[in-house]
């Protein structure tokens, strides 16, 4: 069902890759090499009561470092999706300037589907599989789609069975006590925080009321709304939605009580308060505001609702939110688009920042981390404009100009 979107995506990485390669002077051989996988390595991994899923794990670069990306955990992985979202990682990586390349895995599988018996031998025959290709020094991985910090720990104990490495540094996302880092969780959306005020600064709007809507509050959305409202009261969230739909109150939400009312695993369509009401998802991204936060999943503007998009500035928290038709519309309309691979950028920068800490057996307080994670941003927004700026292009092809200037 999934297999023609993920060629899709594949496709999409690579000729923005090869449109930028061929505009900086890159020659054929020179983008090819860019967009080859160093390795692909894909099996089947077999349960011991005769259940069988195929499982991936793609290392596209690693110029910069060891290999780094997520394993997912969903019906719909194939080898092309991995394939593009490893391609992505590298080049996320080298936008932001992290010593690292990139990769991603992944098993076809839905968890729902499966006891916790049944994940957790999944996930340690995942990491024996893998052993000889990954660790510290090779290929980071980390947790993605339908993947947490405790099946990080599995593996993690399964990878030290396997090879008696104890450093903790050969996956990061881990859970706090077994050597996780702080600032983790709400990276991706605190990232989001640091760009979109970079971005402004830019702008010269970093001083006015701005209003706001969410599409996916979700773990990276409601990080996002909660770190705003307090570092940015000026910036104003009128709406907000979930795989339901939408609430909407024109005098402002308040990103606490949503993210308490979801952490009680209750969907916006019961959500009640004076004033506020309910729309659906199509409509909060048609909303007249100043700032489209895109957190949920790929694809959820295209040709269909383009043309009804108002917001002046779009954040891509998500990955692909935007797809290419549309994209290339919202940009001769004169919106502002941050692209993914470095507005989402704050997730690999704290799992950086993790594995550095498990290397050198130090542990770096909460707000260690985020000062940390607060200079890769802002650092990156500043390269980010400094290239779009002199070669008058829009953000993301300065983003992905930045990333070939430094694997290429």
């Amino acid at each position: 069902m999934c297999e023609e979107g993920t060629i899709n995506m594949l496709e999409t990485a690579q000729s923005i890759i090869r449109r930028i390669g061929k505009q900086m002077g890159l020659l054929p051989p020179e983008i090819d090499k860019l967009l080859k996988p160093n390795a692909l390595h894909s099996f089947e991994i077999k349960l011991d009561n005769g259940k069988s899923f195929p499982a991936y794990r793609v290392q596209h670069n690693n110029k910069r470092g060891p290999y780094k990306g997520g394993i997912r955990f969903h019906p719909e992985v194939n080898a092309d999706e991995v394939q593009a979202l490893a391609t992505l990682m590298s080049f996320k990586t080298a936008a932001v300037d992290l010593p690292l390349g990139g990769g991603k895995g992944g098993v076809s599988v839905n968890p729902r589907d499966l006891s916790d018996i049944e994940i957790e031998e999944l996930s340690r025959k995942y990491a024996r599989y893998m052993a000889p290709y990954i660790g510290p020094t090779k290929d980071v991985p980390a947790p993605d789609v339908n993947t947490d910090g405790r099946i990080i720990d599995w593996m993690v104990d399964e990878y030290e069975k396997t090879t008696g490495d104890k450093s903790k540094a050969s996956f990061t996302g881990k859970s706090l006590r077994n050597g996780g880092s702080q600032g983790r969780d709400a990276a991706t959306g605190r990232g989001g925080v640091i760009a979109l005020r970079e971005l402004l600064k830019h702008d010269k709007k970093d001083k006015q009321t701005l209003t706001v809507a969410i599409q996916g509050f979700g773990n990276v959305g409601s990080f996002f709304a909660t770190i705003a409202q307090k570092d940015h009261p000026l910036w104003k969230l009128i709406s907000a939605s979930d795989s339901t739909g939408a609430v909407f109150d024109k005098t402002g939400l308040h990103a606490k009580a949503l993210d308490k009312y979801k952490a009680d695993r209750q969907s916006f369509s019961n959500y009640k308060s004076t004033g506020l009401s309910f729309i659906s998802n199509e409509e909060l991204l048609k909303l007249k505001v100043d700032i489209l936060i895109l957190a949920g999943l790929g694809d959820v503007i295209d040709q269909k609702n383009m043309k009804q998009i108002q917001a002046k500035y779009i954040i891509e928290l998500a990955n692909g939110p935007i797809n290419d038709k549309a994209y290339d519309y919202l940009i001769t309309k004169g919106k502002t688009i941050l692209p993914d691979i470095i507005a989402n950028a704050g997730g690999v920068i704290v799992s950086y920042l993790e594995w550095v800490q498990n290397r050198q057996s130090i542990r770096w307080s909460a707000s260690e981390v985020n000062k940390k994670l607060e200079k890769y941003m802002a650092n990156a927004m500043k390269e980010l404009y400094k290239v779009a700026d002199t070669n008058k292009v829009p953000l993301k092809d300065a983003a992905f100009m930045v990333a070939i200037k430094r694997l290429a």
